[in-house]
């Protein structure tokens, strides 16, 4: 089969930029998928170790992305006995975090929930938006994720989180406002990662308060490295960003000049 002349160069330009956009987009999820890796590798031998063998585990040993922590001291994290999935979809502003390779220092942190289609395999789409360093002036980057709810599609206190293929993390809903679904608390089995989430940039402080106090006394995290993220937005932000007043009031909002001197 003969090619017409000069496809060759044209599909080896395409080529070239195909495997850029592959090596840069690796590039930003190395970090996660090298800690995930060490925490796969660090269970597998305590489970090694407690079987007092050396034989592989089996599969229903390999739980190291499910509810299990990687510490033998701390239990199974207890979610919520009930979550209304459709509850949950929406736009949700990080307000405090036990970050990941991608949090240690991002700000106006907002993740956007919605369900996905029917013909898809997972149940949930989120797009993970945020500042790599300040508010508003620093890159704008953007962490596309899927979602699975176990068990019961509609209600379950239990998903996991890829951001990624093939990993799966553990998303683990151990707190939310049953009323109006204004604040949700997400943990982790090994107690490394934890997220606290509201409706709108500015969280009361006796919520957040309550909530970092659920993460250290009810679940037994320690919080050394729990951080608030920079919520800063201006009017040009909010509507560059593409929310509206419900999801930032104007109340919250503070001028240019205010913006730039944080």
């Amino acid at each position: 089969l003969a090619l017409p002349k000069g496809s060759g160069t044209v599909w080896s330009s395409k080529v070239s930029r195909l495997r850029h956009h592959h090596l840069k987009a690796f590039s930003t999820l190395s970090p996660l998928v090298d800690k995930t890796t060490l925490v796969i590798k660090k269970t597998r031998r305590q489970h090694l170790q407690s079987n007092n063998n050396t034989s592989a585990p089996t599969n229903n040993q390999q739980v190291i992305m499910g509810n299990s922590a990687s510490s033998s001291s701390l239990p199974p994290l207890k979610t919520v006995s009930s979550c209304n999935t459709n509850k949950v979809m929406g736009t949700w502003f990080v307000i405090g975090v036990k970050p990941t390779a991608f949090e240690t220092t991002c700000s106006n942190a907002v993740e956007i929930y919605s369900r996905a289609d029917p013909k898809k395999n997972n149940d949930v789409n989120i797009d993970f938006q945020y500042n790599k360093n300040d508010p508003i002036t620093s890159p704008l980057k953007s962490l596309p994720q899927k979602g699975w709810v176990q068990g019961d599609k509609e209600d379950s206190g239990e998903w996991k989180v890829s951001p990624v293929w093939p990993i799966k993390m553990p998303y683990l809903i151990l707190d939310v406002d049953q009323q109006d679904y204004q604040y949700v608390l997400i943990g982790y089995p090994s107690r490394d990662y934890a997220w606290i989430m509201g409706r709108t940039p500015n969280m009361p402080e006796e919520t957040y308060n309550m909530l970092t106090k659920q993460l250290e006394e009810k679940h037994q995290y320690n919080l050394e490295g729990l951080r608030k993220v920079p919520q800063v937005w201006t009017a040009a932000e909010r509507t560059k960003r593409g929310f509206t007043e419900k999801e930032i009031p104007d109340s919250m909002l503070v001028s240019e000049a205010a913006a730039t001197s944080k």
